[in-house]
């Protein structure tokens, strides 16, 4: 079994990394092999349009033809045996980096046949883990369930399974008082890091330990 997180921040050592390194850990506790891959050390563009990946008899049909530093983490994305993506939320949505990466990654595998919908061949989970600074209660203003949603119907469309882990009002500074962010109670900020941030982590321990029983569990079906 191999489990591959993918890091869609800026940032290797806060909440979204912490989060991935704790699916993976859950990972590992069942024997799967993991990989920690973070997109901003990448050199990469989104989707270009070319339509190689959906043209008949073309050499890139079903894949990616875009070469970069992209194409080698999406060779390895092909044996995976689950997908976890990563991301903080920037203006309602996933970073740059993510959302470019998950039109290369995802958008080859999409098909515009009637008979099939997907060109991937197995069946993996693929899951989406999000941090952000707002609370659960502005989740519709922002449109982060829309974001979910959407996210979950694509990646179960394609791959076969897909769930989703918000980690919400997140703690963004080491020293609040060197930023200016009035608006935020650094001691309510730093009393969630202390006390739910580890409910989170947990909630992402059991994620990584979910997607391999999954994948043993349909391994021993075959």
């Amino acid at each position: 079994m191999k489990v591959i997180a993918i890091n869609g921040s800026p940032r290797k050592k806060w909440n979204t990394a912490t989060l991935l390194e704790k699916v993976l850990e859950g990972a590992t506790s069942e024997g799967a092999g993991t990989e920690l891959i973070h997109l901003y050390d990448l050199n990469f563009k989104g989707c270009t349009s070319c339509f190689a990946c959906k043209l008949k008899g073309g050499k890139s049909y079903g894949k990616c033809a875009v070469k970069d530093e992209l194409t080698p983490v999406l060779e390895k994305l092909v044996d995976a045996d689950a997908v976890i993506l990563g991301s903080p939320i920037y203006l309602g949505n996933s970073t740059g980096e993510m959302r470019s990466f998950m039109e290369r990654y995802i958008f080859p595998y999409i098909t515009y046949s009637i008979d099939t919908q997907t060109f991937y061949p197995r069946n993996i989970p693929i899951g989406f883990i999000y941090t952000m600074n707002i609370t659960e209660d502005l989740f519709e203003l922002v449109g982060i369930n829309k974001l979910i949603e959407s996210n979950e119907w694509v990646a179960t469309r394609i791959f076969g399974y897909s769930e989703s882990l918000c980690s919400t009002d997140t703690y963004q500074f080491d020293d609040y008082s060197k930023y200016v962010s009035s608006i935020f109670n650094p001691q309510e900020k730093a009393k969630r890091r202390k006390e739910v941030f580890p409910q989170d982590c947990q909630k992402a321990f059991e994620m990584g330990v979910r997607f391999v029983k999954r994948q043993k569990a349909l391994e021993a079906q075959k």
